[in-house]
């Protein structure tokens, strides 16, 4: 365990005068401090990008259409038939899971890790594609989830944010990611730790990445980004919003390198890629440098992950002003390693579809609603 380093990491955030910091103070009363500074804590590289707007959309969404071009995970989402039907509900859930492990507390994100296991035991079955069997608990398929999350998350923070890190600051933040890793099955071996490897990673799945009708189905729907707002808008909303969702999705398809496109069908022009650009830059910088508009675009748009990441920006001082790995999280807390976790339940699961041909109990959802936010989508 260490001690965390200065907290006032986000001072630059608030700058509206002194009638400002009086409603900052009201800001701040509206959330608790958490228990604990997590696995990274204040002045942490991971902090810094993961909380700057452009994870919430074009980071997220980048991260994981990318993700479906991996035939078995896109069989086990397909499956699993929650993307398609429940696109608000699984945007919250996962954003809130990713939240979690960069800026939340360790208690929480260590069950949170946990609970993964479980849920992920029902990812299993054959990838009508591939004719192989496919299991979202595999470390292979975790990796590829993991590097494509923090790679885009950053990516995005590199093009729509203020720019590229410092060489150290890199080099920090891809070693924060292979600690992040703990969370989930990977082998932490195979976890890529500087800017070089993580781009051999990709070019080393050029080979297993693949396009079907479903993937790119499920990609086009990501990226009609108001499938991922919250429902319910007032009526003079819409037309409002429309234009914003597809200006987000023309900002992560301009991230897109030219064979991903090719491969999920979409064009767009270099000229569209140059004018989006510094338009959601533009944007991004305003809802950044408020802290009034950063919380009401936070707790709108991901309410379930408002409560994480405003304690963090705000310089809340934690209950308990520690930092710890996560496997001393896992075991002070009692938690095997993922990749040990569950065993029983998990070949369970394998017996009843390789073996009876039924489907998956749903062990683990419940639970993961504590954590994730309610199956229908977060309460608000």
């Amino acid at each position: 365990m260490s001690a965390s380093p200065d907290l006032d990491v986000y001072r630059a955030i608030d700058r509206i005068g002194s009638v400002g910091a009086v409603r900052l103070d009201r800001l701040k009363r509206k959330y608790r401090p958490l228990p604990d500074y997590g696995f990274f804590g204040p002045g942490s590289v991971t902090w810094k990008v993961w909380s700057y707007p452009t994870s919430a959309i074009m980071g997220f969404q980048r991260a994981v259409t990318i993700e479906f071009l991996d035939p078995n995970l896109n069989a086990a989402v397909v499956a699993s038939g929650g993307v398609k039907s429940r696109p608000r509900n699984r945007y919250e859930r996962t954003m809130r899971y990713f939240a979690l492990v960069a800026v939340g507390d360790t208690a929480a994100a260590t069950k949170a890790a946990d609970i993964l296991v479980k849920v992920h035991s029902l990812g299993i079955g054959v990838d009508p594609v591939t004719g192989g069997r496919y299991d979202s608990n595999s470390p292979k398929s975790q990796l590829w989830i993991h590097m494509t999350a923090w790679h885009s998350i950053l990516y995005c923070y590199e093009v729509f944010g203020p720019g590229q890190l410092s060489a150290a600051e890199e080099a920090e933040y891809w070693e924060q990611c292979a600690v992040a890793a703990q969370c989930q099955t990977i082998d932490p071996d195979e976890v890529p730790r500087t800017r070089d490897a993580v781009i051999e990673y990709f070019e080393a799945w050029k080979p297993r990445l693949a396009a079907s009708q479903t993937a790119q189905s499920m990609a086009r729907m990501i990226l009609h980004t108001e499938v991922a707002l919250p429902p319910n808008q007032p009526a003079w909303a819409t037309p409002v919003l429309q234009p914003v969702a597809r200006l987000a999705a023309m900002a992560t398809i301009s991230t897109y390198p030219q064979y991903m496109r090719q491969l999920f069908g979409i064009r767009q022009s270099a000229a569209e890629d140059a004018v989006v650009r510094p338009a959601v830059r533009a944007l991004m910088t305003a809802i950044n440098s408020n802290m009034h508009l950063y919380d009401a675009v936070w707790s709108w748009l991901v309410p379930g992950v408002a409560d994480l990441v405003m304690p963090a920006a705000l310089g809340l001082p934690a209950t308990n002003p520690i930092t710890m790995t996560p496997r001393a999280a896992q075991q002070l807390y009692g938690y095997d390693i993922p990749a040990q976790a569950h065993p029983q339940l998990r070949r369970k699961q394998e017996q009843r579809v390789f073996g009876e041909h039924t489907a998956p109990s749903y062990e683990g959802l419940e639970e993961s609603e504590e954590f994730f936010g309610n199956m229908r989508g977060v309460p608000q």
